[in-house]
């Protein structure tokens, strides 16, 4: 076959439209090369193949990848619904490149191993970690040990991009722990115990790092790994202090190992020293975990405005920090959890202005909102400005689905189903725990309080947030929400007609 990688090495050297009709040869010639050796290449099916890719040129990326897809599913040719995949990548649409994804290595040989591998990641990109598992271990049993690692090794790296960061980790736990034998490099066991951890199989972590450091016994990050595990759990404090001490010594300007020491001291009743630590480990690295232990050292102490002052400063840092909301939990409820109820509708007026710079009018719209929530599932009811119905949307956890004007839309992520349904950028997928006066679980977010701790501002996924309260600070009034973006800022104001507990 024809390959377009010899397009894309050649294609700074010729002519844009000699490389469009070289493109559009390299496609046909393809396909009937592929379609000869099973049903043979109908004109028609030339004749769409040739279209779509006059589509591309034309920039209209959406009908190219319809028509490939259809035809990969007609045809049963799995190179087919990999050209539909690279297309919705190159269109920026990863839920479309996911679909076409899981078509092409459903049609794939079982030898052939790149579409699994695309597919989980593609999976774990999309934030799909449970969906990642099943594939990524079919994936691992059919490679050697040394694949395996690389494998392993390029997960590695998605994990960080995570929103769920513990799904993620949960998901590599299951992966690895599939594995027989397990693997031996030891940053994949690394990974593996933390993610073990945060599977709630502390026994596996401890004996993984345990592995570890009988081959590297100086690696200061498994030391303070496995000593702040038992300190954190009040475990074995001589030998969880003595860990951590040795990773000081090999790494003494590290922040997290500081404060690693810290905490065990604080565990072993060394408050005045784990304070001063702690104080030491913020100003080297200020991180939301260092001044939630902070705060809880200086609560212990006796000092509640610092203990305080630690905590704003930590949800300023990232408000859904997994140790700060523990932490919160146990002293300071009422900011983790300030409506107790389970279910809870918002009515109100919402507006819109989008800005579109010197060369684009600004543009902007009006209407009312209905906003249910009840446990894990939200139905967002929008209305234009005489209350006739827009279009009602229902996000529950995994699926958003829109249903307007007789037909129903379904996409994983709300934010975008709204945006290319409506053309509206509401943020639905966090907007019910925004409204609670709470960020939204699974993304980084920055928090911060009024003097007397009722929450004035949020910024999360790109909006910041702005509350007006009632003046018996349970009532929200008004939320101004603003967004910088490539075509403008956008700036929504809602205001609430009533909050029904």
């Amino acid at each position: 076959m024809f390959h377009l990688m010899h397009l894309r090495l050649t294609k700074a050297l010729l002519p844009a439209r000699k490389r469009a009709m070289l493109l559009l040869a390299s496609a046909c010639l393809g396909w009937v090369s592929l379609a000869h050796g099973n049903q043979g290449a109908t004109g028609e099916q030339v004749f769409e193949i040739l279209a779509s890719e006059i589509a591309l040129q034309r920039g209209e990326p959406a009908l190219a990848y319809q028509t490939y897809l259809s035809l990969a599913r007609q045809t049963g040719d799995p190179q087919l619904a990999q050209r539909a995949m690279e297309i919705a990548i190159a269109a920026n649409a990863p839920e479309l490149a996911l679909d076409a994804a899981t078509v092409w290595d459903k049609l794939a040989p079982g030898t052939d191993t790149k579409p699994k591998e695309v597919l989980v990641t593609l999976l774990m990109l999309n934030q799909r970690w449970s969906d990642s598992v099943k594939p990524a271990i079919a994936l691992l049993q059919k490679q050697n040990a040394e694949n395996q690692d690389r494998t392993l090794k390029q997960f590695q790296p998605l994990l960080g991009r995570a929103t769920d960061e513990a799904a993620a980790m949960r998901a590599y736990f299951e992966i690895i722990n599939a594995l027989k034998p397990l693997p031996t490099d030891s940053a994949i066991l690394y990974t593996y115990a933390m993610a073990a951890e945060k599977a709630g199989r502390f026994d596996v972590m401890e004996s993984t790092l345990r592995q570890i450091l009988k081959k590297t016994p100086n690696d200061a990050n498994t030391l303070n790994a496995l000593g702040y595990s038992m300190a954190d759990r009040k475990q074995n404090l001589p030998e969880a202090f003595a860990l951590i001490t040795k990773a000081h010594n090999l790494a003494p300007q590290d922040a997290f190992i500081l404060d690693s020491l810290g905490w065990v001291n604080f565990r072993m009743g060394k408050l005045e020293l784990a304070r001063d630590q702690l104080i030491q480990a913020t100003k080297m690295k200020p991180e939301a975990e260092i001044s939630a232990h902070l705060g809880e050292v200086y609560w212990a102490i006796g000092n509640l405005n610092s203990a305080e002052s630690a905590w704003r400063d930590a949800e300023r840092m990232d408000a859904n920090n997994a140790t700060l909301r523990e932490t919160l939990k146990r002293f300071k409820p009422n900011w983790v959890m300030p409506n107790q109820s389970t279910k809870i509708v918002w009515d109100g007026r919402f507006s819109i202005r989008m800005n579109g710079g010197a060369d684009r009018p600004a543009e902007g719209g009006s209407g009312g909102f209905t906003l249910s929530q009840d446990a894990l599932n939200d139905i967002l009811e929008i209305r234009n400005p005489v209350g006739g119905s827009i279009a009602k949307i229902t996000i529950t956890p995994g699926e958003a689905v829109l249903e307007r004007g007789g037909k129903i839309s379904k996409a994983i992520d709300a934010d975008t189903l709204i945006q290319s349904a409506l053309g509206l950028p509401l943020p639905a997928r966090g907007l019910s725990d925004w409204l609670r006066g709470q960020v939204r679980p699974g993304s980084p977010a920055s928090l911060e309080r009024s003097p007397s701790g009722i929450v004035s501002k949020i910024s999360q996924d790109g909006w910041n947030l702005s509350y007006v309260w009632g003046e018996s600070s349970s009532k929200l009034e008004k939320l101004n929400m603003t967004r910088n973006t490539k075509t403008g800022p956008i700036d929504i104001r809602l205001v609430f007609d009533q909050i029904d507990d």
